[in-house]
């Protein structure tokens, strides 16, 4: 069950490139309590479940997925919709801008959510999944209708 809150951290045990995308085989101790077809988030990107198998599952990344999220590359065009005090998801992890720039932003990480997250490993250039506020998407619909 999704509860929005970091249940495990887990390391990358085996990846198998595809004409499809990936599949990916995670080591964590979380999949002890993982059935197949059961959904996790990896780093804030939706999986699900192939096979389990002791301390790891396995997941097919199709290449719609890799092309829109850091398992692959992201983009920069989710900029325009980050504004300060607003919030945005890093890997997952729901937080609020504090600054905001033409190429880039900043967040504020508390103790508490470093030591919870893998954003403690994070250094310059490290590539991490962004979602930004939804309503943002909503309000430049709407205005270019």
């Amino acid at each position: 069950m999704f509860t929005g809150l970091i249940q495990s951290l887990g390391t990358v045990a085996r990846e198998k490139s595809s004409d499809d995308g990936v599949r990916l085989t995670v080591s964590s101790a979380l999949a002890g309590e993982l059935q197949q077809g059961d959904s996790i988030a990896v780093n804030g990107v939706c999986l699900t479940a192939s096979e389990v198998d002791g301390d790891s599952f396995t997941a097919e990344v199709m290449n719609e997925t890799l092309s829109r999220t850091s398992l692959a590359d992201a983009g920069q065009q989710l900029l325009r919709y980050v504004v300060a005090k607003g919030s945005i998801a890093v890997d997952g992890v729901s937080l609020t801008v504090t600054e905001c720039g033409e190429r880039s932003f900043t967040v504020s990480l508390i103790p508490e959510t470093l030591a919870r997250t893998n954003l403690r490993e994070a250094q310059p250039g490290t590539q991490v999944n962004l979602e930004v506020d939804v309503l943002a998407k909503y309000v430049e619909r709407l205005i270019n209708r």
